[in-house]
């Protein structure tokens, strides 16, 4: 099984850092970072409103406590919101190549370079 998780980061760099950590940990296949989402929602008695960085993670359904353990040790706010929601269906060959990307291998080297074709 698949599912995707989807939770915000306070700037790019932030969603960069940890979604480059996501995948070379083999936690997620790809990241997609969708910035200037803006969240409005009440904290600690307020009303807040914020700029922030949608990101979608791909991952398997088993490797889903993986990435919001990850995420709870990596991100900066006291509350990160990380969800998931199971996929239904999808592309066979790209879900083949998310389960080829999420499995016990070991981890992928660090890069910092830009790839596109996901």
């Amino acid at each position: 099984m698949f599912s995707m998780c989807y939770m915000t980061a306070p700037s790019l760099e932030v969603g960069k850092r940890i979604a480059r950590l996501l995948v070379t940990q083999r936690r997620a296949a790809c990241v997609n970072l969708l910035p200037a989402v803006t969240s409005i929602y009440s904290w600690e008695g307020q009303l807040e409103e914020s700029e922030e960085v949608l990101m979608l993670i791909k991952t398997q359904t088993a490797c889903v406590s993986d990435v919001i353990t990850a995420v709870r040790e990596h991100h900066p706010y006291d509350c990160p919101e990380v969800v998931s929601v199971v996929l239904g269906e999808g592309s066979d060959p790209y879900l083949a190549w998310v389960a080829a990307q999420t499995d016990k291998r070991p981890p992928l080297p660090s890069t910092s370079a830009e790839h596109t074709s996901n």
